[in-house]
């Protein structure tokens, strides 16, 4: 029998907890967004009623549709997909934080567009620490200077930082890169006077845990949840 939402939701949360405590960590210090891609707009207000509060979608035009009418003002819709600066204003109309900020050009972008409409937007630097040619994100040796360009922006909070892993058969591959995007976020901090950069948003369905374990702060579950 195919587990219901609720005890999906809850071995969700079981094996967050079970890798902060093995890390020594809080679990309340884990944010779980629910990447809703893939589902219809009952589901995620099914989720919602279960307590989840912060969803994540990677296409602008398909969060726009989801989302119409939006969410209660208690949730948070992450956009966690590579933004086009030309979607940058039918963005902002839904997402409440962006998570993939990646190049300059779109730095200046959000900060027009989130002045344009006189809100504070909170970002995370998306940073392609695993090298793979066919995923979005700064290379690690850029990071300082995006940090830099974001700090100056006038209406762009900086919360952190993101990484996707590459796609292997076995999850324990992926812990160098969960690592690597941790000791990035201390080395820049440490050596530029950053902010805090607290957010270290990495891990998904198939290797959240080990991610968790590495530092994350926030993992990204799909499938986990909606697909039985």
């Amino acid at each position: 029998m195919a587990a219901t939402l609720r005890q999906r939701i809850d071995q969700v949360r079981h094996v967050i907890a079970t890798a902060a405590n093995k890390s020594g960590r809080d679990p309340a210090a884990v944010t779980l967004v629910a990447v809703s891609k893939t589902v219809d707009r009952p589901m995620i207000d099914a989720a919602y009623q279960l307590g989840l509060r912060h969803f994540g979608e990677n296409r602008v035009q398909d969060a726009v549709n989801r989302f119409d009418p939006p969410l209660p003002p208690d949730a948070e819709l992450h956009m966690i997909g590579q933004l086009q600066t030309n979607k940058v204003r039918l963005g902002l109309s839904v997402f409440t934080m962006i998570e993939s900020v990646d190049r300059p050009s779109l730095v200046q972008a959000l900060d027009k567009e989130a002045a344009r409409i006189g809100r504070r937007l909170p970002v995370l630097i998306q940073v392609n620490v695993a090298g793979e040619d066919q995923k979005a994100g700064c290379a690690p040796e850029q990071t300082s200077g995006l940090i830099q360009l974001v700090q100056e922006s006038a209406w762009l909070d900086l919360r952190g930082l993101m990484t996707i892993g590459p796609l292997v058969d076995e999850p324990e591959a992926i812990r160098p890169v969960f690592a690597g995007l941790r000791s990035l976020r201390d080395q820049v901090r440490d050596n530029d006077g950053s902010p805090s950069l607290d957010v270290l948003s990495m891990g998904m369905t198939n290797d959240y845990a080990i991610a968790i374990e590495e530092g994350a702060t926030e993992v990204r579950v799909g499938r986990a949840i909606f697909q039985p």
